[in-house]
């Protein structure tokens, strides 16, 4: 039960800060934080939160994360629907949290037909700038892929483990740098649904793809780093 509550307190953070940034932030005249502070909140929810629960719960705040620790041999098949349940819950309670706060505005109603309307992702026409289904998966797998290539390197028994949360919040905050012009940055299945599930309309019936390519990208890092990169060797 530790375990499931520190991911899901570490997934609502992440929401909660990442999404929250962008919806809050990013609109102020003179003082808005850009691409840049979206990228840079996102990344540091997870390195916050890798130090404050990583302990607990390994601090995967994610289901992809989940799916590439569990093909790199590192984590257990049978925690994987408890943690991703958790990780889902923790995510529609920040979204939830966001959609009170952000309702308390006179004017902010969420429009449907609008590209990252509730900090959503969506491709197409509903891709921030225009990126195509195909431009939107490969960019999602891709980036899943070398975050956890990042992951499985940085908490490598080898590795300094000290830094490890530094890492890994640098590496969401360059994925957000690169992406969130391609599909609003997803790389995070519960972070796509939560934010889906207040829009509805079109984001939510392309959150598919947010749930596959990310899926699939930790997967392939997983059996990557586990059978070409570890050493296997005793420490």
């Amino acid at each position: 039960m530790r375990k499931l509550l520190a991911e899901f307190f570490g997934t609502y953070w992440l929401v909660f800060g990442g999404c929250g940034s962008a919806l809050f932030a990013t609109g102020i005249p003179d003082l808005g934080i850009g691409f840049a502070g979206v990228s840079l909140a996102f990344g540091l929810t997870v390195l916050t939160m890798a130090y404050a629960v990583g302990h607990i719960s390994g601090g995967h705040f994610n289901p992809a994360v989940s799916f590439g620790l569990w093909a790199s041999g590192r984590f257990s098949a049978k925690e994987l629907a408890p943690y991703i349940v958790s990780q889902c819950v923790g995510a529609f309670a920040a979204a939830g949290t966001l959609f009170v706060i952000w309702s308390g505005k006179a004017g902010n109603v969420i429009d449907t037909t609008k590209a990252g309307a509730f900090a959503s992702n969506g491709f197409d026409a509903f891709s921030p700038d225009g990126y195509s289904m195909q431009s939107a998966f490969l960019a999602e797998f891709i980036l899943t892929m070398f975050f956890l290539l990042v992951i499985l390197g940085a908490t490598d028994k080898f590795a300094n483990g000290k830094f490890a949360g530094v890492a890994i919040g640098l590496a969401l905050t360059l994925i957000h740098l690169i992406s969130i012009p391609i599909t609003n940055t997803s790389v995070n299945p519960a972070r796509s649904l939560s934010q889906a599930l207040f829009v509805g309309g079109e984001p939510l019936s392309q959150v598919w793809l947010f749930w596959v390519a990310p899926i699939l990208g930790a997967i392939a890092a997983g059996f990557i780093y586990k059978n070409l990169l570890q050493d296997h060797s005793e420490a």
